[in-house]
C-alpha cells in the first residue's frame, strides 16, 4: 500500500456488514487478536476491475477461521458480495484486497471464547508488489535463520496472522541486509517457501514446487500448477533440499501480492529468468486479463481430486524418491 495517513485516506471499508469510511474502521487496543494473533486474513487481486478467484479466497477465509476455532459470522456469498461492493465503492481497477476476520475486545481470557468476531474488507490500488525491473531481472533472496514449524505446532492450512511472525522477521532481516525477500526452510531443513510466497524451481524443463505438508498451499500456486501442465511441462510436488534448489535452472515465487516473480539469486547462487518462467508469467497474465478470470481457473472440488488421485495413483514425490506429474492431494 502506498505510504499515507490511513486515517485520512479517502474511500470505504466494509466493516461488520456495512460500508464505512477509512477513518471509521477502528479496532480497540484491547482486541484479542492484537495481543495474541488470533486473526485470519486473505489477499486478493483486482485486474481491470475484476476480482481474481474471489470465491476461492472467501471460502479459504472461512476455513482458516474454523482451523483456529473461530466461526466466521458471514458466509461465502455474503463475503463475495461485500468484496465486490468494496471494489466498486473505491473504484479499484488494478489493486489489492485485504479481508480480515478477528477476535475483538477481551484480553483477559486467552482462549478468546467470549470475544466478538469481526470481519472487515479493505481495498486499494496496487498494481505490482515490485518495480518492473523485478519481472525482467528477478529479485534477490537470502536464506533465513528462522524456520517454518512442524505441522503439529499449528494448523498450517490456515492463513492466520500469528503464523506470519517468522515470515515477518525473516523479511525484515532480509531487507536490512539488502535483499528483497527471504527463503525459509522448514523444521527439517527442507525448502519451504519465501516469507510470504510459494516457491517453484525449474530443473531440466520440469516445474517443481515443495510439498505442502507444513506450509500453506497458495491459491496462486494452485493456478500455476494448472497453467504449467496446460503449457505441457512436467510438474512435480516433492520435498526439495537446499542442494537441489541451488542446482535448479530457474526459480520463481507465486502469491497474490507477488503474482509470479522471478528470482535471480539466493545468497550466492544465481539463476536466469528463463523460458519456462517467462512462459508461465505470460500464461498467467493472459489468464487474469482474460474475459472470466474467476471461472477460468476453477479447479475440481477436493473430493473429485482425491478420487482422481486414487484412481490414477497420483501421489506426492519425496526427495530422493520416485516422482509424479500429478497434483498431490
Amino acid at each position: 500500500m502506498p505510504k499515507c495517513d490511513v486515517g485520512r485516506r479517502a474511500g470505504q471499508i466494509w466493516h461488520d456488514g456495512r460500508l464505512v469510511s477509512w477513518s471509521e474502521a477502528e479496532v480497540h487496543v484491547l482486541s484479542h487478536s492484537l495481543h495474541y494473533g488470533s486473526a485470519v486474513f486473505e489477499g486478493e487481486r483486482v485486474y481491470g476491475g475484476r476480482i481474481f478467484r474471489l470465491s476461492a479466497h472467501s471460502a479459504r477465509l472461512i476455513a482458516s477461521a474454523a482451523h483456529i476455532g473461530i466461526a466466521c459470522p458471514f458466509d461465502r456469498a455474503t463475503l463475495d458480495a461485500a468484496t465486490r461492493a468494496v471494489v466498486a465503492a473505491n473504484a479499484i481497477s488494478d489493486g489489492y484486497i485485504r479481508p480480515l476476520c478477528w477476535l475483538g475486545e477481551g484480553v483477559a481470557d486467552l482462549s478468546g471464547g467470549r470475544c466478538p468476531v469481526h470481519v472487515a474488507i479493505a481495498a486499494w490500488e496496487w498494481p505490482h508488489a515490485f518495480a518492473p525491473s523485478a519481472l525482467a531481472d528477478g529479485i534477490r533472496l537470502m536464506v533465513s535463520p528462522w524456520r517454518r514449524p512442524p505441522p503439529q505446532s499449528a494448523p498450517f492450512q490456515a492463513k492466520a496472522a500469528g503464523l506470519y511472525l517468522s515470515g515477518m522477521m525473516s523479511q525484515r532481516l532480509a531487507g536490512t541486509r539488502g535483499y528483497d525477500d527471504a527463503l525459509m526452510l522448514d523444521y527439517r531443513g527442507l525448502v519451504a517457501e519465501a516469507a510470504c510466497a510459494n516457491l517453484f524451481m525449474v530443473t531440466g524443463g520440469t516445474v517443481v514446487t515443495p510439498a505442502t505438508d507444513c506450509i500453506l498451499a497458495g491459491i496462486t500456486r494452485e493456478t500455476v500448477l494448472q497453467l504449467a501442465r496446460t503449457l505441457g511441462y512436467a510438474v512435480e510436488e516433492q520435498h526439495v533440499t537446499l542442494e537441489q534448489l541451488k542446482a535448479a535452472d530457474e526459480v520463481f515465487l507465486t502469491g497474490t501480492a507477488y503474482e509470479i516473480t522471478p528470482v535471480r539469486s539466493i545468497d550466492d547462487t544465481t539463476y536466469r529468468v528463463g523460458a519456462v518462467t517467462r512462459a508461465v508469467i505470460g500464461a498467467f497474465q493472459q489468464l487474469v486479463r482474460g474475459p472470466h478470470p474467476d471461472e477460468a481457473t476453477r479447479l475440481p472440488a477436493r473430493d473429485e481430486r482425491v478420487q482422481a488421485a486414487a484412481a490414477g495413483g497420483v501421489r506426492q514425490a519425496r526427495a530422493g524418491g520416485p516422482h509424479s506429474d500429478g497434483l498431490g492431494v
